[in-house]
C-alpha cells in the first residue's frame, strides 16, 4: 500500500469513527454540523431529524453570542470554531419554539441601530419608509451558552480503527483519542431576572492529530483539517443536545412559585 492509499485509507476510518454518535442522541451524519439546512419563520428545511420542536412560540428570545466569555477565545482556538451563535440560532429558529431577535449579538445589533438611525434620521430615504421609533421587538428571555467541558479526553479507539485499517496502521491509530464536549444552555425571564430552564449537552469527537502527525509534514498539512473540526462539531452537536433537553423541559413547564411571592424573602427565614 503506498503512502497516498495509505493516508486515503487514514482518513476514510477516522472519519468514520468520528461520525458515531453519543449515545445516539445528536448525529451530524455527512453534514458540516448537527445544525443543518434553513429556516424562514416558522417553517424549516433540511433540518436535523433528531431536532426537538414545538407546536407554537413560546415567546421572544435573545442569544448570547458567546464574545467576551472566559471560554470563547481557548475554545476558538482549540476547534477553529470562530461563532457558534448563528447555529444555535438556526436550530432555535428551526424548533419553532421562539421568536429570535438581534439582541444578544453586539456587532448585530450595532449593525441594525446604524442602519435604522440612517435611514431614519439621514432624509436621504424616501417618504413612507417607515422608519419611526416603536418599531423594535423587545425580547422576553435571554439563552446563554456556555462550554462545560471542551476535548476532555475520554480514552484510546485503536481497537476500532485497528479492525478498520488492520496492520502498523492499527497501532498507530491506537494513539487516536476519543474526547468530550460538554456544554450547558441558561435561560433567563428579561423582565425578572429569574432563570427559567437551564439545560446539559454532551457529544464526543475523535482526535486525528496523533495518527496524522506521524505521517510526516506534507501528510499532516494535507489532512490538518481533520485535527480541529470533529472537536467544532462535537461542540454544536452538544448544544443541539442541550437544547433538545431544553425544548422538551419547556413544553411542560411549570411556573415555580415561593410562598409571600418572588423576592420577598423567601421562606428560610433567620433567627433573631
Amino acid at each position: 500500500m503506498n503512502k497516498t492509499t495509505t493516508l486515503a485509507a487514514l482518513a476514510a476510518s477516522l472519519a468514520l469513527v468520528g461520525c458515531a454518535a453519543p449515545g445516539g442522541k445528536v448525529t451530524t451524519g455527512t453534514s458540516a454540523t448537527a445544525a443543518t439546512g434553513g429556516a424562514a419563520g416558522g417553517t424549516s428545511a433540511g433540518a436535523n431529524s433528531n431536532l426537538e420542536r414545538c407546536s407554537a412560540p413560546l415567546g421572544t428570545l435573545a442569544v448570547d453570542d458567546g464574545r467576551g466569555k472566559e471560554w470563547y477565545a481557548s475554545f476558538g482556538a482549540a476547534t477553529q470554531v470562530t461563532t457558534i451563535e448563528p447555529l444555535l440560532r438556526l436550530a432555535v429558529q428551526q424548533s419553532n419554539c421562539f421568536v429570535i431577535t438581534s439582541v444578544g449579538n453586539n456587532r448585530t445589533e450595532s449593525k441594525l441601530s446604524a442602519i435604522t438611525d440612517k435611514q431614519r434620521n439621514s432624509g436621504d430615504f424616501r417618504a413612507g419608509s417607515n422608519q419611526q421609533k416603536g418599531q423594535r421587538v423587545a425580547a422576553d428571555y435571554y439563552l446563554e451558552p456556555a462550554i462545560i467541558i471542551d476535548n476532555e479526553s475520554t480514552g484510546k479507539i485503536g481497537a476500532a480503527l485497528g479492525g478498520l485499517i488492520g496492520g502498523g496502521l492499527g497501532a498507530l491509530a491506537g494513539s487516536v483519542e476519543s474526547k468530550a464536549s460538554v456544554v450547558t444552555l441558561t435561560m433567563y425571564d428579561i423582565r425578572s431576572g429569574v432563570q427559567i430552564a437551564i439545560s446539559e449537552g454532551n457529544a464526543t469527537a475523535t482526535n486525528y492529530g496523533a495518527a496524522i502527525g506521524a505521517f510526516g509534514g506534507g501528510a499532516a498539512g494535507g489532512l490538518s483539517g481533520f485535527s480541529r473540526t470533529p472537536a467544532g462539531k462535537a461542540s454544536v452537536a452538544a448544544f443541539v443536545d442541550a437544547y433538545n433537553s431544553m425544548v422538551i423541559s419547556l413544553r411542560n413547564y411549570k411556573a415555580q412559585t415561593v410562598k409571600g411571592g418572588l423576592g420577598k424573602g423567601g421562606v428560610l427565614k433567620v433567627g433573631d
